[in-house]
């Protein structure tokens, strides 16, 4: 692309999931940098729009409820989203962070300046056809660094791994929950996944609880969640299941952990949004998914992981011992 000396309205498109929208964030603030006066706004899907609701950087978030229209077949409900996209004013330019299909099509619908990876670079290389230009970024390199190439190539401006360090916050925190602990670290617990092979055993977060001399918290988000959050209740005195969160009320709540553990998902993610502690596990999947830090640190099982063919029945987190955890652990703390 050309030098843009003006640039008005832009609209971004990551439909899902958590977690990577979560990562997509950080491209508002490289935006703001360079064009303080863009209005910028997200279209997502439904039931992840509301952590990017009252983002100070987005002007508007648009939710589509695609999943929803596949899983019931509603041809009512497409109808109703199609016009409403197309419904939506006209942008300077359209930036599909996803490089699905799904997305490829949803930037479609709202314009035509469309600005999205290669045919070798999308996840999906049929996306390629439904933009007007490209970036050439692996699809192996950090998922953090590639979403910020591709913005800084739709908009010609400077990007390097400094944006990246030196980012504020990427969500606003709420006041501090009155029942978090004083006297010791607190520490989240995420035991979900959208995966079973991404999912670190209950019996072995049990013993690593009791490795650790802190108030940890069982975050969970379904009913069979719950009961894996009790069950870890139950094992030992210094753990409390969390209350049911919001997704507002997740990001104010991993906002005061002093750490937070668990595997390549949504809320674990969020700490590194929010510039605190975590620890990342991963099994069938690799530390390209989050930008490690300080105080961001990725523990691996010893899977050979191919990103291209991901393995979704390589249960091999499970063989990370609670002890390399702890260890990590009690080194950030």
């Amino acid at each position: 692309m050309g030098i843009i000396l003006y640039m008005k309205r832009i609209a971004l498109v990551r439909l899902t999931a958590l977690g990577d929208i979560i990562n997509t964030a950080i491209v508002l603030q490289l935006i703001k940098k360079y064009y303080p006066d863009a209005q910028i706004e997200w279209i997502c899907e439904e039931a992840f729009a509301p952590i990017l609701y009252d983002h100070p950087d987005l002007y508007a978030v648009h939710s589509v409820a695609i999943k929803r229209i596949k899983k019931e077949k509603n041809l009512s409900l497409l109808n109703e989203t199609i016009h409403k996209l197309r419904s939506l004013e006209k942008y300077d330019l359209i930036i599909d962070m996803q490089g699905l299909l799904k997305s490829a099509i949803t930037a479609r619908f709202i314009g035509k300046n469309i600005h999205g990876y290669d045919r070798t670079s999308a996840r999906e290389g049929v996306a390629s056809l439904f933009y007007r230009t490209h970036s050439s970024i692996p699809y192996d390199e950090n998922i953090i660094r590639r979403n910020c190439r591709l913005v800084a190539e739709a908009l010609n401006i400077k990007f390097t791994d400094q944006n990246i360090l030196d980012k504020k916050p990427l969500f606003s925190i709420g006041k501090r929950p009155n029942f978090l602990a004083i006297n010791k670290p607190n520490i989240a617990l995420v035991i979900g996944a959208s995966w079973p092979s991404k999912i670190y055993p209950k019996e072995q977060y049990a013993v690593l609880c009791k490795m650790i001399d802190a108030n940890f918290f069982v975050v969970w988000g379904s009913d069979t969640e719950r009961k894996e959050a009790d069950w870890i209740v139950a094992q030992s005195k210094n753990v409390s299941t969390a209350p049911k969160l919001s997704l507002s009320e997740l990001t104010t709540f991993i906002g005061h952990m002093d750490l937070t553990i668990g595997s390549d998902t949504g809320p674990t993610h969020l700490a590194w949004a929010l510039n605190r502690p975590s620890i990342t596990l991963f099994g069938p999947t690799t530390p390209r998914m989050i930008y490690e830090t300080a105080i961001n640190i990725p523990v691996e099982s010893n899977s050979i992981v191919d990103i291209h063919r991901i393995d979704k029945n390589d249960f091999s987190i499970q063989k990370i011992s609670p002890a390399t955890i702890a260890d990590v652990a009690k080194g950030l703390l």
